[in-house]
């Protein structure tokens, strides 16, 4: 299951409905996962925060042992024709949610978020909110 940039923010602020979602997570032993454009969005909030080095060591101890999909040329190419399809249908997506779609396609892996909303447009992607 790939986490989103919003339930791992909501888990670092300890908000009770990812908390919940978590420990059920681990107790189904479900594998969890994130994508480099999370990763990235996470590094923009550390750098734009009043205490960097705090917020990165809360990051840092949220993704102990969280894989890191990586947005590679196919993922690319899936987060491309996402982003197409949204600009044609008149939806707008942010490039960061279009990649982790392409990713979380390509990879065919649900996407764990509080924003539905981002990405329940999207064809044939699977979401899990909390």
């Amino acid at each position: 299951m790939i986490l989103d940039t919003s339930f791992l923010i909501d888990l670092m602020r300890t908000d009770s409905g990812a908390v919940r979602k978590l420990i059920e997570l681990e107790k189904n032993e479900i594998a969890q996962e994130i994508t480099a454009p999370t990763l990235y969005e996470l590094y923009v909030g550390i750098t734009l925060c009043d205490k960097p080095e705090k917020e990165k060591r809360k990051v840092l101890d949220t993704l102990t042992s969280t894989n890191i999909l990586n947005l590679d040329a196919k993922s690319a190419e899936k987060a491309g024709e996402v982003q197409g399809r949204s600009i044609k249908e008149g939806m707008m997506i942010a490039p960061e949610d279009a990649m982790t779609a392409g990713i979380a396609l390509l990879n065919e892996e649900i996407i764990l978020t509080r924003n539905v909303e981002h990405f329940s447009h999207i064809k044939d992607l699977k979401i899990e909110t909390y």
